[in-house]
């Protein structure tokens, strides 16, 4: 799994626990629906950390917490 693929499924996996909407987390986290619509399509080559910390705020969880996942495991990620 790519990278942007790996965060894409980490913010659908945390939206469904939280019982979130995209629409719902862009309201909380102060990310545009735009944004988080290419984020979760995996049409971002890549990313900048203020827009994950950004989600992170409005998931109420740590950049830390994020990334705790074994999504972002070494042997799970390809370049």
């Amino acid at each position: 799994m790519r990278l942007n693929e790996a965060i894409a499924t980490r913010i659908r996996e945390l939206c469904r626990e939280k019982g979130l909407t995209q629409y719902a987390l862009s309201m909380k986290s102060g990310v545009p629906q735009s944004t988080l619509s290419t984020i979760m399509s995996c049409a971002f080559p890549s990313m900048k950390l203020r827009i994950i910390y950004e989600i992170c705020e409005g998931l109420e969880m740590s950049i830390k917490d994020f990334f705790d996942s074994p999504l972002f495991d070494r042997e799970n990620l390809i370049d």
